[in-house]
């Protein structure tokens, strides 16, 4: 039963990152289903959580650029 719900989260995170890929080059918020496929595979898989740390770094570092007064360095 482990292993299913495993698949599971697996084949659903893979899609939403495959809907996500499409969702840039067409309407739609791609890269808030991209980082929502990436949450997912994160639960399962440690490359996901590695890489989805290091986006959120990094748009935190975008926000904090684009912050009226601050100072970027």
């Amino acid at each position: 039963m482990r292993q299913i719900k495993r698949a599971i989260k697996a084949v659903f995170g893979f899609t939403l990152l495959a809907i996500g890929v499409v969702l840039l080059v067409t309407p739609g918020p791609g890269w808030l289903v991209i980082l929502s496929g990436l949450a997912v595979l994160a639960a399962e898989f440690l490359w996901a959580r590695r890489l989805l740390d290091r986006l959120k770094t990094g748009a935190g570092r975008v926000a904090e650029a684009l912050r009226p007064g601050s100072n970027p360095s």
